[in-house]
């Protein structure tokens, strides 16, 4: 859901729509919210839009996923299951998945990222407590979603090909690249049995604080999968949108392998599933501005390469390493430089 604070003062922060759509003046006033003020807030990469709802003692959210383009039925059955076993969703107050109308439980406006960056002092213990509530979910039998496998992780990666070597002229072995990734996620998928519930995009501005550093709300969890137990730890611990400290990144691994027993292929199953995540994520926000005209999301390319670089220095992730020695000229990879290239905004 990615809502972000009213008070939010980002400069690439997407500015709101206002306008509440009239389909939903009928849904609210059903709901009970016919009379609430109402005030838009700033939205996330997708089509869906947020509005705060505000009567005498209550406040609300509003989420609009319109059909065909969003799907709110993901949402709901994420967010019961989690509700249903301890995570703290926001609870369903009430819907009409046909039209696109969600009324939620409001989590506030206490976001994790802006506690840290208001608070730097608390950092280890704000994501400790992140770290714990991923324990937590892990520690449940998966829930009823699809199984996280090859051909997603294949179809996520080919977003790198697909929109950022393009933009950069780049003409590139897509054999290979496919090549590599069955190489290097190949011995992953074993290990990833039974598997646990990945929300898919667990980071700092996703996770709500709620009266306290160790209550956390989730949102945007309506992409959730069964796969591998480190996905979610490198959604949060190696964010495209904060910088998180390498020896806090560090820390943090060390505490949950600690705390879950994870088998001695964790650290490197981490490294390839941020390898994985990070060069999507290059291509998702190239395909942002391209597509969307979302420019903004151009600005976070050069953290997100930072972290593929070091994702690819792990040996598990050879294959892929020389791919990219091979593709991806050296003036595109510079450290000293901008990180993946400049951009025609």
């Amino acid at each position: 859901m990615d809502v972000t604070s009213s008070a939010d003062a980002q400069p690439d922060a997407a500015q709101p729509d206002a306008a509440l759509p009239d389909a939903a003046l009928p849904f609210l006033a059903d709901a009970g919210w016919g009379t609430a003020v109402v005030e838009p807030i700033p939205g996330d990469a997708s089509a869906r839009r947020y509005f705060r709802l505000r009567r005498p003692g209550a406040t609300a959210m509003l989420m609009h996923a319109p059909p065909p383009g969003e799907d709110p039925e993901p949402f709901l059955r994420a967010a019961r299951w989690l509700d249903a076993n301890g995570l703290r969703a926001p609870q369903i107050l009430a819907e009409n998945a046909a039209k696109g109308f969600v009324l939620l439980q409001d989590f506030g406006e206490v976001r994790m990222r802006e506690y840290i960056d208001a608070w730097p002092q608390d950092a280890h213990e704000v994501y400790t407590h992140a770290v714990e509530a991923l324990l937590q979910l892990h520690r449940l039998p998966p829930g009823p979603f699809t199984q996280y496998s090859l051909s997603e992780y294949q179809r996520e990666a080919r977003l790198f090909v697909e929109w950022y070597c393009p933009v950069q002229g780049l003409s590139v072995d897509l054999a290979g690249w496919t090549r590599a990734w069955e190489e290097v996620l190949g011995p992953l998928l074993a290990r990833q049995r039974r598997g646990v519930t990945v929300l898919r995009d667990y980071h700092a501005e996703n996770i709500m604080l709620l009266g306290g550093l160790d209550k956390q709300g989730l949102l945007d969890f309506q992409d959730a999968l069964v796969g591998h137990a480190a996905y979610d730890l490198v959604s949060l611990l190696q964010d495209a949108r904060r910088d998180v400290d390498p020896a806090l990144e560090q820390a943090m691994l060390a505490h949950y392998i600690a705390e879950s027993g994870a088998d001695g292929h964790f650290a490197e199953d981490y490294a390839r599933l941020g390898a994985q995540r990070n060069a999507k994520i290059v291509g998702i926000f190239v395909r942002l501005w391209r597509r969307d005209g979302k420019p903004r999301y151009l600005g976070y390319i050069p953290r997100v390469w930072a972290q593929l670089e070091r994702d690819l220095a792990h040996p598990a992730l050879a294959p892929l390493a020389r791919w990219f020695d091979a593709n991806v000229p050296d003036e595109l990879r510079d450290p000293a430089g901008q990180l993946g290239g400049t951009f025609p905004v």
